[in-house]
């Protein structure tokens, strides 16, 4: 239990596009806005190099630099954007009681949460070294792929998603590998048709990842293994997609909020409402569908709005 007790009008668990685009809106609205920025501050934009696909930016911005100036844009408007990371919570009564690195204790009339969701890799070493230098492994077809227009990709995954992002990938790519690891998809059938009829997808089924091939600094292509015969392959590549899913991070509210059967917690149609009076979530936490920093900046804005809402109905 914390010596003291801090009381806020409105508490924001999480950065991003949907954290700091709901300050911003809190604090115009005069909620005092406290932003606790998480365990990756910024979000997952912060390992995206280049952004082109957000208004405003019509040559493209980093996406540090964009979270650079979403924070500035914050603190303007008197934001309090603190380090830190919520590691409990309690929403059974209001106030609604947060604890932050198990120490300090907040008790909060609204609450936004904005934690995102963390997109998952193999793990593979040459994965990760590549993804951390920005030099051709992505989670997201639709965020990076016009970087690799006319060229060569790889991309692994056998669900939906995964059928999805390399269909899109084929309007763009001369090329798409698609590795499989089992013997076939986990896709709907009509998902599975689409990319079986597009010309420039090869798929390779009973395949996976040996190592993501480069010259140190970019992608050059892929070694895969057939894991019936044990056959390796190498692939010429620039770019390696990974589509194997994203889990929410979400499991701090899971004793208090309706999530649903992956994690990501369940908002009422039409607003960023949970099932916790006072309690609002925005961004990925929520979007399983679109995961676009467009669309967790909207609703980070759409949650600011409701969290000001449910303060007027109190007074």
């Amino acid at each position: 239990m914390a010596d003291t007790i801090e009381k806020v009008k409105c508490l924001i668990i999480g950065s991003g596009p949907a954290g700091y685009t709901a300050a911003i809106y809190a604090a115009r609205a005069n909620m005092n806005p406290v932003l606790y920025q998480g365990q990756q501050p910024g979000g997952q934009l912060t390992t995206t190099n280049d952004v082109e696909n957000f208004p405003g930016y019509p040559d493209g911005i980093s996406g540090p630099e964009m979270m650079i100036q979403l924070q500035a844009q914050a603190k303007r408007f008197g934001t309090d954007i603190r380090d830190g990371w919520v590691t409990k919570v309690d929403f059974s009564a209001a106030p609604h009681k947060i604890w932050v690195n198990e120490t300090t204790e907040i008790h909060a009339d609204t609450v936004i949460i904005s934690t995102g969701a963390s997109a998952k890799y193999l793990g593979l070493p040459s994965e990760q070294h590549y993804l951390q230098l920005g030099g051709g492994v992505s989670a997201c077809a639709v965020c990076d792929g016009f970087f690799y227009r006319n060229q060569e990709v790889v991309i692994v995954g056998a669900g939906d998603s995964a059928c999805e992002e390399a269909h899109y990938l084929s309007k763009i790519c001369k090329k798409v590998t698609m590795l499989v690891r089992s013997d076939k998809f986990r896709a709907s059938r009509i998902m599975e048709e689409r990319v079986r009829k597009t010309e420039n997808i090869e798929i390779l089924l009973n395949t996976e990842t040996e190592e993501v091939l480069g010259d140190g600094n970019v992608v050059t292509g892929v070694k895969a293994k057939n894991r019936a015969s044990g056959n390796i392959t190498e692939i010429t590549a620039t770019g390696f997609f990974v589509a194997i899913g994203h889990k929410p991070n979400t499991d701090i509210f899971a004793d208090y909020l309706k999530l649903d059967e992956t994690g990501y917690i369940v908002n009422e149609c039409g607003s960023t409402k949970t099932n916790v009076p006072g309690v609002f979530v925005a961004g990925d936490a929520a979007d399983h569908v679109y995961r676009q920093a467009i669309t967790a900046a909207g609703t980070g804005c759409m949650a600011a709005l409701d969290a000001e809402r449910y303060l007027a109905s109190k007074e």
